[in-house]
């Protein structure tokens, strides 16, 4: 019964939630100082503030994180909005890796050993097996920690094959593709379903993932993909400028806000250039092209880094709308 399938994809969507959450907490937790010294030292430079975020996010493989420490560094003063706009691009690129490693699901059984070392299905039980040793078997000082970072990778990978398999199940019953069918002419639903799930998990780099589960098992055209993909962004930095604004300074609140004008921006950016192409007859080969784990992680990523590179240099006039968007609290003379 698909009732059961169902069961197992939102059990496998739970381990993937609850690793990414356990490694991204162990990380902070026990590298939370060097991280934050580091983090204000190099962000004199936008581009160096870039690659910092785009390393930083994929280790923790969460931009939520990235930006929100950031907006914590921001309300600490280690570092001004201005430094920390770099930061915020980085970390919308970095949240791609996880896609990128998602993809090689796709890699054949005849394929590299190089290759194969780094499939979630390898990636996920060496993980698990790294972590159980360092917490059982070592007892130096940051021994449980590294542990659970292990774990946590262990768990998010393995959530992700348990998703995939349920996922594969389902494609029997032809729900999943009438659903993408259904959304190919409805871009605006394609758009909203990929907000509307990134804001509910919280997470871009889960929904994106599933997108890329459910692409082994449906066919999902281009038109379709890149909708949800794009609709993805805003979910995503909506939950994390809420995040920002509970109970933070003003400035620390502008990271927020610049998060989400730049997912805006970039949402614009990506619709209006992709239908500008379509229409001049350059996508005709592609946009009803079936998108499997691979082509939905390199559309995402090209996406990422495009808008980064184009928008980079624009950065400070959002930093500029922020304060316009946020007042300074004026405290009363006595």
């Amino acid at each position: 019964m698909y009732f059961f399938n169902v069961i197992s994809l939102l059990g496998g969507l739970s381990l993937f939630l609850y690793g990414m959450r356990l490694m991204g907490n162990s990380l902070k937790e026990g590298q939370s100082g060097t991280l934050k010294v580091i983090m204000g030292k190099v962000t004199d430079n936008p581009v160096k503030a870039f690659l910092l975020g785009v390393l930083v996010t994929a280790v923790i493989q969460s931009s939520t994180a990235t930006i929100v420490i950031t907006s914590g560094l921001v309300a600490a003063g280690i570092i001004s909005l201005n430094q920390s706009l770099g930061i915020i691009v980085g970390a919308n690129v970095g949240t791609t890796v996880t896609g990128q490693i998602i993809r090689l699901l796709d890699v054949q059984s005849d394929a590299s050993f190089f290759l194969r070392l780094f499939q979630p299905s390898t990636l996920a039980p060496l993980a698990l097996i790294l972590g159980i040793i360092l917490i059982m078997f070592f007892k130096f000082k940051k021994s449980d920690n590294l542990g659970n970072i292990a774990i946590g990778f262990g768990i998010l990978f393995t959530g992700l094959l348990n998703m995939t398999a349920a996922v594969s199940g389902l494609k029997e019953s032809g729900i999943i593709d009438a659903l993408f069918l259904g959304l190919g002419n409805k871009p605006v639903l394609g758009y909203i379903v990929g907000a509307g799930v990134a804001f509910t998990l919280q997470s871009s780099s889960a929904t994106i993932g599933i997108l890329q589960a459910i692409s082994m098992a449906g066919d999902i055209p281009f038109k379709v993909a890149y909708v949800i993909i794009v609709g993805v962004y805003l979910g995503d930095c909506v939950t994390t400028a809420i995040v920002c604004s509970i109970g933070a300074k003003s400035d620390s609140k502008r990271v927020g806000i610049v998060n989400i004008m730049y997912n805006l921006a970039k949402t614009i950016l990506v619709i209006v250039v992709v239908f500008a192409i379509h229409k001049f007859g350059m996508l005709d080969n592609l946009w009803d092209m079936r998108m499997t784990s691979g082509t939905i992680a390199n559309t995402n990523t090209i996406f990422n880094i495009a808008c980064a590179i184009i928008m980079l240099p624009f950065m400070k006039l959002l930093g500029n709308s922020s304060r316009k968007i946020i007042k300074d609290k004026v405290t009363p003379e006595g």
